[in-house]
């Protein structure tokens, strides 16, 4: 079985010091040669539920933060952009370039990260039929000279997906695992298994959520058959400034991951057999 990808890491940046604390965390399974690992941080959370909600750094000292952590620990970057004009700045230092999931139908945007060399990682929107992710991948494959949205064809444009749960009424969301059957007929596809626990807007003004499933749902995931999982992580996720409620203490990462990897060894990683 080829290596699963591994993208970990705190949801914002919260400084220099505290995202120190969580790559030390992450240096073991970040060494695993069955993982392709990819350390991940927001400088900016642009879509938070109230004004008053933390945000991050932002994007100077966020991209600084990030390059300092890249030199010092050798891990590749995965962070998100929101805007067409941080697509330059962020590929300098970036080598996964993710588009959030809200803004998955943003032709601009998508299209300003795949004129890049960067792996583009699009977040299915709690909003979109997994069928549709076809549609925003092509903006990128197309941008790339591709003409399909397949699997062969996006791994080797590295262009991949993430699944992150679906709206399920309000302040809730629930994970339709065929989701990743379909998705992965255009593309790698990622399990979110993080956001895919959140409780949008019941946490007074921002998103609460549910960690407690988060394995089980992985679980499921990598029975079904991934290519990765994005796992948020934090050292003190019950103080974090963003996402505590859905993170998990990235001193439980390099268990969770052991496990996920051998269950995917006995489904062989493979939806299609």
């Amino acid at each position: 079985m080829k290596k699963i990808i591994l993208m970990a890491g705190p949801c914002s940046i919260e400084g220099y010091d505290k995202i120190k604390i969580i790559a030390d965390d992450l240096k073991k399974i970040s060494n695993n040669p069955n993982i392709d690992f990819y350390f991940k941080a927001s400088f900016d959370k642009a879509n938070r539920t109230s004004l008053e909600n933390y945000r991050g750094v932002g994007i100077k000292e966020g991209l600084d933060i990030l390059n300092s952590i890249k030199k010092e620990y050798g891990y590749k970057i995965i962070t998100d952009v929101h805007e067409c004009n941080q697509v330059g700045i962020v590929s300098e230092v970036a080598d996964v370039i993710q588009i959030p999931a809200l803004l998955c139908r943003q032709t601009d945007l998508i299209v300003e990260v795949a004129k890049t060399d960067k792996i583009i990682n699009i977040k299915k929107g709690q909003f979109l039929n997994p069928l549709d992710m076809q549609y925003a991948l092509l903006k990128a494959v197309k941008t790339r000279g591709g003409n399909s949205a397949s699997y062969d064809i996006s791994e080797k444009l590295k262009v991949w997906a993430t699944e992150r749960g679906s709206s399920f009424g309000y302040g809730n969301l629930v994970v339709d695992m065929r989701s990743l059957v379909i998705m992965r007929k255009f593309a790698p596809t990622i399990f979110d298994a993080t956001h895919s626990v959140q409780m949008p807007g019941l946490g007074g003004g921002k998103s609460s959520g549910d960690s407690s499933f988060v394995f089980p749902l992985a679980r499921a995931a990598a029975a079904v058959g991934v290519d990765g999982f994005f796992l948020e992580t934090h050292n003190d996720p019950k103080n974090a400034l963003s996402d505590g409620a859905n993170m998990i203490d990235s001193k439980l990462i390099e268990y969770m991951v052991n496990k996920l990897i051998d269950i995917l060894n006995i489904s062989k990683g493979d939806n299609n057999e």
